[in-house]
């Protein structure tokens, strides 16, 4: 971050420095409150009024009403706030350039051309000669929204174009089966909501390995990976739009079961667990209205920047339409879309920043309380620490937070934070590409948790930065890193300390230990530890001399994402494994020092070190040969043939955990790992040299198996992190979990999912 960035120069007669205090706030609140009230009276007046009600509950549909006729005045007025009119307008005139593609989609492609020809006739046409057919027709060449918009003006006058619209109909048909034999097409305009099997994956099939069920994706769904850099960037905004146009608006019924939850076949899907108006926000996003859209989303989820794509679904789970059987609407896209949408535009980090502080469409609570004397230690920054903390910021109270994690420091002309923990000036972010860093080469900072060390590339951790500088930079807020609650600060003197409260948020404890005969053998561990140990050590990078060795085949004992994700990272890090360990066994022969250290080591390090030369020296030929063709290297073949991931779980895979999140499981299944189903592991059979050899498992028949593997991971789930009940007293336990108490101090259970209104289906 250079110094040499100038503070934004405002509107509405307001400094920058205003909205990092609870008085310019305000002033802040003012002049958007008089902008409306010169703008629009009534509206002015229905928004005084709802803010004075705030105490009484709130009625939804007027709640979300008020809130949409806000949102076209809070957008004119952040763009007018921060300057930014004519890129708020660019981003505006981009979204509403693809309006055809929606409307084309749905009035030409899902209710004629769909609809048309039998599947095996669309399949069977021509598309190149209809394609070109098409462009001579147009005198331009082939794209989906000069399709769409061809389309669009033909049927404005069917009389004069029917010829052409039959002609559409038959491209329209031919790339509809197109797209449904390519699995990862970007198309919008051809690529229709489906079915969704609520037991099976829709790009894998069940095999036959090794006489164990296993599912495997099909070769065409393959998405090959190298190395550690972002594998999934997020909906593109043509991504997103189809997919807020793809929503029906369920609010306007009282029937938005993603945000409210639904009971289905007698299940219970809890949808948003943070009441997300998600219904409104699409409404909004479909208007071009972005800042106020990502306005919508921080009311009820102010940390969105942790949440969206790759990470939460049980709004999707929630969706009516998974009801009827369909694919479910993607909300953590659209949600992930809109915050990044917002962020690349000029200030973009802070006016969402300015959003977690001051948001006039949050009408219990739209700005931060006053102070109210109060002083509370947060315990851990993962995602539920770091986003009570900010709401304990907003109720007007001090925090300070710790973790156990080293946290490492951030730029003071980013945080305001001198290494000394004087509060020192800092610069506004105008670009946030300043902030990005490649994940390959990024080091972990430590904040986040989980998010930091147990979440995989699939999700952008350069988020974290940001969530951290919306903490960081409020005067009300302190960090320490390094800090184990129960050693370095314990209850009694943190409340020596003068604090009032002490919030515990420190997440999962020790992982769950299957009893199993060899668990000490080498090359066994736990999946938990193993993420860490990639994650936090930068094992990964190319420079790193981290102590995690994998072999394959890999085997991961368990059900749930941590197996998932454990399978996953095996089969990314085994090439860039053994790719080091050549590069630095060539570096020592051009030493003269190669021979002499390989002749030293004893038997199996020596047989190691053999296999990893040479399963390097393929990936190296593959990588030459797909330079030379001009393709993507194939490494996946290799990985599968010297044995690959395998995910044995002792039920099926839609009884797995992690098919809570079955997108997690496909896009896992489609980078190459493999599950096995209802195996229930026996023991961990070992070599000559006391070294992992494979599995003996049992199937649900009772039938026994051998699985190869000579890596085994066990993530056979965790206990909660009430290890203080134990070291402490005055830690009451309610079974596996802290007691919970009311504000009377009286024992309670907590509902699961409270404020829960499920509409029966």
């Amino acid at each position: 971050m250079t110094s040499d960035v100038s503070l934004p120069s405002l509107g509405h007669g307001l400094a920058f420095a205003d909205l990092y205090c609870d008085e310019g706030l305000a002033r802040t609140d003012r002049a958007f409150v008089d902008l409306l009230t010169r703008t629009d009276p009534d509206l002015a007046a229905r928004l005084t009024a709802a803010r004075a009600a705030r105490a009484a509950p709130p009625d939804r549909a007027a709640e979300s009403a008020l809130i949409l006729a806000l949102t076209p005045h809070l957008d004119d007025f952040l763009t007018g706030l921060f300057g930014i009119r004519a890129p708020a307008a660019s981003l505006a005139d981009r979204q509403h350039a693809l309006a055809p593609l929606f409307t084309a989609k749905r009035q030409f492609v899902q209710r004629r051309a769909a609809r048309a020809l039998p599947a095996e006739e669309a399949a069977a046409l021509d598309l190149s000669a209809l394609t070109a057919a098409f462009e001579a027709r147009t005198g331009e060449p082939f794209s989906e929204l000069g399709f769409a918009r061809s389309v669009l003006a033909w049927m404005d006058n069917e009389a004069a174009h029917g010829d052409d619209l039959a002609l559409a109909v038959q491209l329209a048909a031919a790339k509809l089966a197109e797209t449904a034999r390519t699995p990862h097409s970007d198309s919008i305009l051809f690529r229709l909501p489906g079915k969704r099997d609520p037991k099976a994956p829709a790009t894998a099939r069940r095999i036959e390995l090794g006489g164990c069920a296993t599912w495997e994706a099909v070769p065409q769904s393959w998405r090959p990976r190298d190395g550690f850099d972002l594998t999934d960037p997020g909906a593109s905004l043509a991504q997103a739009l189809d997919q807020t146009h793809y929503c029906i608006g369920c609010h306007h019924q009282g029937r938005d079961s993603c945000r409210t939850g639904i009971e289905r076949g007698g299940v219970s899907r809890s949808g948003c667990p943070l009441d997300q108006k998600i219904s409104e926000l699409n409404e909004v996003k479909n208007a071009g209205l972005s800042l106020a859209a990502l306005a919508v989303i921080v009311v009820d989820n102010p940390m969105v920047a942790g949440t969206g794509h790759r990470i939460c679904n049980s709004c999707m789970d929630a969706c009516i339409y998974g009801s009827q059987g369909r694919n479910p609407v993607d909300i953590p896209s659209i949600e992930s879309r809109t915050l990044r949408d917002v962020l690349d535009l000029p200030w973009g980090f802070e006016i969402y920043a300015l959003l977690t502080r001051w948001n006039p469409l949050n009408l219990a609570r739209p700005l931060p309380r006053p102070a109210s004397g109060r002083a509370v230690l947060v315990v851990g920054l993962g995602p539920a620490g770091y986003t009570l903390a900010h709401h304990l910021l907003q109720d007007g109270h001090t925090v300070a937070a710790i973790d156990g994690l080293k946290i490492e420091p951030l730029d003071p002309a980013l945080t305001g934070i001198a290494p000394d923990g004087r509060r020192v000036p800092f610069q506004p972010i105008r670009d946030i590409s300043a902030l990005w860093q490649r994940l390959g080469e990024r080091i972990p900072g430590g904040f986040g948790g989980v998010a930091e060390y147990g979440i995989t590339v699939r999700w952008d951790k350069n988020f974290l930065d940001l969530i951290r500088l919306l903490l960081e930079r409020r005067s009300g807020f302190a960090l320490y890193g390094g800090v184990r609650f129960g050693g370095a600060i314990t209850l009694d003197s943190a409340l020596a300390m003068g604090f009032d409260h002490v919030a515990l948020a420190m997440g999962a404890g020790r992982p769950t230990l299957p009893d199993l005969p060899g668990g000490l053998a080498r090359g066994v561990r736990l999946a938990s530890d193993f993420l860490m140990t990639l994650q936090l050590t930068g094992a990964a990078r190319t420079a790193s001399l981290a102590n995690l060795q994998v072999r394959l085949p890999v085997a991961v004992i368990g059900g749930g994402l941590t197996a998932i994700d454990s399978a996953t990272e095996a089969l990314a890090y085994y090439p860039v494994q053994v790719e080091k360990f050549l590069t630095r066994i060539e570096a020592l022969n051009a030493a003269g020092k190669g021979d002499s250290v390989l002749e030293a080591w004893p038997g199996l390090d020596r047989a190691i070190a053999d296999e990893f030369i040479a399963h390097a020296r393929l990936i190296r030929t593959e990588r030459a040969a797909a330079a030379a063709e001009g393709r993507a290297p194939r490494l996946l073949d290799l990985l599968q043939s010297w044995g690959g991931a395998t995910v044995l779980y002792r039920r099926g895979l839609a009884d797995s955990p992690a098919w809570r999140n079955r997108d997690e499981v496909v896009h896992a299944l489609d980078e190459g790992i493999r599950f096995a189903e209802h195996l229930t592991p026996l023991a961990i059979e070992t070599d000559e040299t006391g070294a992992a050899r494979g599995l003996s498992v049992r199937d649900s028949e009772g039938n026994p198996h051998f699985v190869p593997a000579r890596t085994v991971l066990i993530a056979a789930g965790t206990v909660p992190n009430t290890a203080l009940a134990r070291e402490f007293d005055g830690f009451a336990l309610d079974g596996r979990y802290f007691q919970a108490v009311d504000p009377d101090g009286n024992d309670i259970t907590p509902d699961p999912a409270p404020n829960r209104r499920f509409r029966r289906c």
